[in-house]
């Protein structure tokens, strides 16, 4: 049996919302086939007041092995450092964090808001939130740059606003089985089964951002959606086109252009006004590329592409 315990900081719960429509796992088979016992969760846990409080602190003096320390929503640390702001069970909620940190065998950061401090980080930073390991791309956040759990391993870091729910289950039961060590962390912890590609790969415009075939609205079929609405695809690491949400769709797939929410920069431009769903360009190319591709190389490729294109780039394909 593997002990989870799961809690919210800063959050708007939409992490918890993926997590329950999960499909491959879903949350009722990692209780029914692979032997996760869910101590608590904010949306799941029976326990009420000073029984919640009995299991935390059962959690934190060792009474009751902690297994996975799940944690979704921003650390809030504010105001002045004290985390007075977010209070759970008579505590600061970074207190109880603090604590049964030490005493779990895996930490897993759920959400851009966990992970890297997301939404509520933006500046000012009026809640001064951060991560559990990072602040936005730096190391550290609210453990600290050398925090490893008692299994020896960093936060485990499963970034998205929200995360994939098949790519939380499928690391609960990695760690669960005993697998965690067949899969690999990259600079920024995330499992790379799942962020060592990028958004792009599967993308079924893939074709048409070949021959820089646009689309200037939302919901098209048809062209790619980098070169006009913003679409950070080319750039994002994640597996959203390869690991379909309800395994069905994704954003590029429903004419909606990637956000990039599994990177720490998120949001981009802090959204600002006009900054959002629209390409940001020097004349007339675009100011971000996809990594490695050099802005002269670009310019020629465009030439040539464009030049190239065949006619049904710009015919909805999809039309039957």
């Amino acid at each position: 049996m593997t002990n989870v315990l799961w809690l919210q900081g800063g959050a708007c719960s939409g992490d918890t919302m993926s997590f329950l429509n999960a499909e491959e796992p879903t949350a009722c088979d990692l209780i029914a086939d692979f032997g996760i016992n869910i101590l608590w969760h904010p949306s799941l846990g029976v326990e009420l007041g000073a029984n919640v409080q009995t299991l935390l602190w059962e959690c934190v003096l060792g009474k009751t092995p902690l297994d996975i320390l799940v944690f979704e929503g921003s650390v809030v640390n504010a105001p002045n450092g004290t985390g007075e702001w977010d209070r759970f069970a008579d505590r600061p909620m970074k207190e109880w964090l603090h604590d049964l940190a030490k005493a779990a065998s895996f930490v897993v950061a759920i959400g851009d808001c966990a992970t890297w401090g997301g939404i509520p980080a933006m500046e000012p930073n009026p809640s001064e939130s951060n991560g559990l390991q990072f602040l936005k791309r730096n190391k550290g956040g609210f453990l600290g740059a050398d925090f490893v759990s008692k299994a020896g391993l960093p936060v485990i870091n499963i970034p998205g606003c929200p995360a994939h729910p098949d790519w939380i289950t499928q690391i609960l039961v990695a760690i669960a089985t005993g697998r965690i060590s067949d899969i690999a962390l990259d600079d920024l912890h995330r499992p790379q089964t799942f962020f060592n590609t990028y958004a792009e790969t599967g993308c079924t415009r893939n074709i048409h951002f070949a021959y820089k075939a646009t689309t200037a609205e939302f919901g098209q079929r048809k062209g790619c959606l980098f070169y006009d609405l913003g679409c950070r695809g080319p750039m994002t690491h994640s597996s959203c086109n390869r690991i379909l949400w309800n395994r069905v769709s994704s954003k590029t797939r429903a004419g909606m252009p990637c956000i990039g929410c599994t990177e720490p920069e998120f949001p981009f431009h802090d959204l600002k006004p006009g900054t959002v769903f629209k390409t940001q360009t020097i004349m007339g190319a675009p100011k971000e590329l996809p990594p490695g591709v050099k802005q002269k190389d670009y310019a020629v490729l465009t030439v040539v592409a464009k030049d190239a294109a065949p006619k049904w780039t710009d015919e909805d394909f999809f039309l039957v």
